[in-house]
């Protein structure tokens, strides 16, 4: 018995094919007839919605173009048409690059020149506390004398 990994060749593919055939055709034979009747019903069903065969196409035509691939390209400009592209795809890729760094360092500086020069110690910003007073802001004065009510009993 041959292991499913080894290929059949064409010789095989053709015994099998004719020993398969025979043994469906008579199996057939012995079938009742209404039945050989919806089979061959079905059968033409199928052949009639099959898809047509393609037809084999020897060389590549493409639109606009009096050369083939493998006869190479038409000159200069062909290859212009292709690389230009890819050129200033890739320049612009580093540009974009290349603002996106300069826009992370200058609101970075912005925050170091805000931290710099505020009258606040940069340690206070490592203070849990201090951040919930900036994120709230000052207390409004109707918390103030709601405050001092409270203190006042």
């Amino acid at each position: 018995m041959k292991n499913f990994d080894e290929q059949l060749t064409d010789a095989q593919a053709d015994h099998f094919g004719r020993t398969s055939a025979a043994l469906l055709r008579q199996g057939a034979e012995n079938l009742p007839g209404s039945i050989k009747d919806k089979l061959h019903t079905a059968r033409m069903k199928a052949l009639s919605v099959r898809k047509p065969e393609k037809v084999a196409i020897s060389k590549p035509v493409f639109a606009g173009s009096s050369a083939t691939w493998s006869s190479g390209s038409n000159g200069l400009w062909d290859t212009v048409g292709w690389v230009a592209p890819l050129v200033v795809l890739v320049f612009g890729l580093i540009g974009i690059a290349q603002w996106q760094d300069d826009s992370r360092i200058n609101d970075i500086a912005e925050v170091d020149a805000a931290l710099l020069s505020d009258d606040v110690p940069p340690d206070a910003y490592a203070d849990s506390g201090f951040m919930a007073f900036l994120k709230n802001g000052p207390l409004s004065d109707s918390n103030n004398g709601e405050a001092d009510s409270t203190l006042g009993k």
